[in-house]
């Protein structure tokens, strides 16, 4: 009974002072914004696709979605890289459809919502370095993001990060 006593007591010091493991996998950020890049690298003249996945986790649909996408501050300090994007796609169950919006703003219409509870979209950029592109520079990309469920509730997040794409000299 002495073991029982000191273990309850234990276990009450721990919760009260915050040491006590968390409840937050129980209670998912309402929507969730990931990137993903086909290639960590390309060279001058190639592509690389971003695609970006927008998550639904409440029990609400996604009604409207809005996201900017922009360079981050160390990719801006290379004026030797150039780049932009130059397509984009919806995945859909049919396969894929084109979109708009492949500029710096807006991105959230090309989701193509509504989207249910528990299910996702992505979306892929495509993004084409110049042939006459600096070599061995870093560019990343950064976005916030912005959603509204049929509940009449909303969710922000950001910045989110995108995986960085190595330009390497062949």
């Amino acid at each position: 009974m002495r073991r029982l006593g000191l273990s309850a007591v234990l276990a009450l010091l721990l919760a009260v002072f915050g040491l006590a493991p968390g409840a937050s996998a129980a209670n998912p950020v309402p929507a969730e914004l990931t990137f993903a890049t086909d290639s960590a690298s390309t060279t001058p003249g190639g592509t690389v696709n971003l695609s970006m996945t927008i998550t639904n986790n409440k029990t609400y649909d996604v009604w409207f979605v809005y996201q900017t996408i922009e360079p981050t501050w160390l990719t801006t300090q290379r004026p030797d890289l150039k780049y932009g994007f130059t397509g984009c796609s919806l995945a859909t169950a049919t396969g894929s459809t084109p979109c708009s919006g492949t500029g710096p703003a807006d991105l959230g219409t090309n989701y193509g919502a509504t989207i249910p509870p528990g299910q996702s979209r992505t979306v892929t950029l495509t993004l084409q370095v110049a042939a006459d592109s600096g070599c061995n520079g870093n560019i990343g990309f950064y976005s916030y993001f912005y959603a509204e469920f049929s509940d009449s509730t909303n969710a922000s997040g950001g910045p989110v990060y995108t995986p960085e794409t190595r330009v390497l000299c062949a």
